[in-house]
């Protein structure tokens, strides 16, 4: 199955400029997706991060790979109306060079655990064939309740 932006909006929550997944290419519900992610130097991190030498923040890359790990799951529980997913945890991710503006990246993720609201995936940031970035994430389910209170 392939998305298009259309698609991806109706199923995630974020959007410009935080909303990091443009494209899907590959999606198999429940076990796996590839993404893209096309890194332009309007974005608005550039300015900061460096202005002479504009670098990807490692935690926006991490964010697209966890934007496309929630397309992976399955949406009638992802549409819960009072549950959210978040991050749980980040598991050794690794960042093997920058990602930089001009930049495609291909990002490929799958499915290693699903239990009790427990999600893990494999995460892999490709740029031309090379790796860039990799790791694992932990997702759960929260009442949304206990995040902002009653």
């Amino acid at each position: 199955m392939k998305m298009n932006i259309i698609e991806i909006n109706k199923r995630i929550k974020q959007r410009p400029p935080f909303q990091m997944i443009e494209k899907v290419t590959e999606l198999v519900p429940g076990e796996s997706a590839v993404g893209i992610k096309n890194v332009s130097v309007n974005e608005p991190y550039f300015t900061g991060h460096f202005p002479d030498a504009p670098i990807m923040p490692g935690v926006l890359v991490t964010e697209a790979c966890a934007q496309l790990c929630s397309l992976v799951i399955d949406p009638e529980k992802s549409n819960e109306p009072d549950k959210i997913f978040v991050l749980l945890k980040i598991e050794n991710f690794k960042f093997l060079k920058p990602v930089i503006p001009g930049d495609t990246m291909v990002i490929e993720v799958k499915k290693t655990l699903e239990a009790s609201g427990l999600y893990a995936f494999n995460a892999a940031v490709k740029v031309d064939g090379n790796i860039k970035a990799k790791g694992a994430l932990k997702f759960t389910a929260v009442d949304k309740n206990g995040i902002y209170g009653e």
